[in-house]
């Protein structure tokens, strides 16, 4: 009969929480752009939307 060493060995290790939300960075405002119908992106500039905007001309800001 085998005898476990540690306790590790009889129960399982514990699950992480999954993280579903962006962590809040003070001082950045975010840009939500819709490049599709399935696609979003988030930006931090404008210069970043202007980027996206470029390869993608029917790009929506959604917030």
């Amino acid at each position: 009969m085998h005898v476990p060493e540690r306790c590790s060995d009889i129960m399982p290790r514990r699950k992480k929480p999954l993280i579903l939300t962006q962590p809040v960075r003070k001082g950045i405002r975010a840009i939500k752009v819709r490049l599709d119908h399935r696609t979003i992106v988030t930006l931090a500039s404008r210069s970043a939307l202007k980027f996206w905007k470029e390869r993608y001309p029917n790009a929506e800001v959604i917030g």
